[in-house]
């Protein structure tokens, strides 16, 4: 599995601005996102994920376990590793995402200009 980039999102993601929130907050598409390629760790996640408080990545990953998109895996072993990966209805959550992410960039002006308002 290829490690996350630290420049995977734009300084500001057209996730971040769409009319509706995953999970609740605005940074969970992102989450997703960064969980389609298989199960990460939570280190791995801050990665791309840097902007995000610590405790705010805790909260949405949290919500997205509860609401059933992402699943929580903790392991015996001695280190007490813990993964994080999507479910069946979580990847069934990535296309739809994808698909407001592309709107959200063809309408990014409008959407810059009407926050700034």
């Amino acid at each position: 599995m290829e490690a996350l980039r630290a420049d995977m999102f734009e300084e500001i993601c057209p996730s971040t601005l769409l009319p509706f929130k995953v999970g609740g907050d605005k940074w969970a598409g992102m989450v997703l996102r960064c969980l389609e390629g298989g199960p990460r760790r939570y280190s791995e996640l801050r990665v791309p994920l840097a902007r995000i408080s610590p405790k705010m990545l805790t909260q949405s990953l949290r919500s997205l376990e509860r609401d059933g998109f992402v699943r929580r895996t903790e392991y015996a072993d001695p280190a007490r590793r813990v993964t994080y990966e999507l479910t069946g209805l979580g990847r069934s959550l990535l296309e739809p995402l994808r698909a407001f992410c592309d709107w959200a960039e063809d309408h990014w002006d409008e959407l810059l200009d009407a926050r700034e308002s």
